[in-house]
């Protein structure tokens, strides 16, 4: 009887403890377009950072999640959302609430979003991404202009603007850079991917001489050995965009969704994704060229673009591509 009395003792005991534990613990829910090993990279240095907390998430196409953020508005189910470049996050402002987060002092003026209702969360670089092997007789191309060659036709692959925020960033930047008739000369040399990762496969696999891309989304292949792959950072200039993290409004983390999202941008966490999946830090506190083999941010020529109108005017320019490549098509079967 008295070892029965000391055994349910040390059951109720550690239940107590259990539940006391339970109750210590904090939740924060992540919803995120991000690869799985980014997420988990960043979900252990949350947990490491902040005592107590367990860190959930969701993953999905960016869209996807934003639309989810919407409709759970009067019934809120997560804390932060992470991450999307301006064209996707500038509909949904009234979802997330401003937050300013001294992480801030350290991410420069020009790529922070307007009443910080979004916080920079890393940033892209578009290059030309040139497979050497498939150049032919042709010379790697310095700039944009150099694209414009009909020599080019169907060896140039860019993601579809309809679908990829990246084919989005890179044609809206050299719409802008371009002239109409220049622009036009490119409409007709590319050929259109249905995704972004479709461009780097197809550059890597030999299928096409080059690819517009993002810089994180090209270099794993030349990190991963392929001697053929070079970046190319056009020298009259190229597109940066950021990827944005906010903090939904209502959120069931409170105090601790604000330190999960400060742990999120710290030093630390963006040195971990440079390395593991080569994301350039908002921060300018990071020396980039240290940890990978990139170029400093301050070294690449940037060609400014207007986020805000990109995001404002999407449906127009898109209007605008596919009136301009069904053009194209159309003169090339009546020749």
């Amino acid at each position: 009887m008295k070892k029965l009395k000391i055994v349910l003792t040390a059951i109720f005991f550690g239940l107590f403890v259990s539940s006391l534990a339970m109750a210590q613990e904090k939740r924060v829910t992540i919803y995120s377009s991000n690869p799985e090993q980014s997420i988990e990279f960043v979900s252990k240095t949350i947990e490491k950072e902040i005592p107590n907390i367990k860190v959930n998430s969701i993953t999905g196409g960016s869209g996807v999640l934003m639309r989810r953020i919407q409709a759970e508005e009067k019934n809120v189910q997560a804390d932060i959302f992470w991450s999307a470049s301006y064209n996707t996050v500038g509909a949904f402002e009234n979802s997330f609430q401003a937050y300013k987060s001294p992480v801030l002092d350290v991410i420069s003026d020009n790529i922070r979003y307007p009443g910080d209702v979004f916080i920079p969360a890393n940033v892209h670089v578009v290059v030309i991404m040139v497979n050497e092997d498939q150049l032919g007789n042709m010379p790697a191309p310095k700039n944009w202009k150099d694209l414009l060659d009909p020599s080019w036709k169907g060896k140039i692959v860019v993601a579809d603007p309809a679908n990829s925020s990246t084919g989005y960033t890179i044609l809206w930047g050299l719409s802008k850079m371009l002239t109409p008739d220049e622009f036009k000369q490119l409409a007709d040399n590319v050929v259109i991917s249905a995704s972004s990762s479709a461009v780097q496969n197809g550059v890597a696999m030999g299928e096409y001489a080059i690819g517009l891309a993002f810089e994180a989304n090209a270099y794993p292949y030349v990190d991963g050995g392929q001697k053929e792959i070079k970046l190319i950072y056009p020298e009259d200039g190229t597109f940066i965009t950021p990827e944005y993290a906010g903090l939904i409004k209502g959120a069931p983390g409170a105090e601790n969704a604000k330190r999960a999202m400060d742990a999120l941008l710290s030093q630390q966490s963006q040195i971990g994704l440079l390395q593991n999946s080569f994301r350039r830090p908002s921060r300018n506190d990071i020396e980039v060229s240290k940890y990978v083999g990139l170029p400093e941010l301050k070294d690449i020529k940037v060609f400014a673009t207007n986020e805000k109108d990109a995001a404002n005017n999407r449906a127009d320019f898109l209007k605008q591509w596919s009136d301009l490549v069904a053009k194209n098509k159309h003169e090339k079967n009546a020749q």
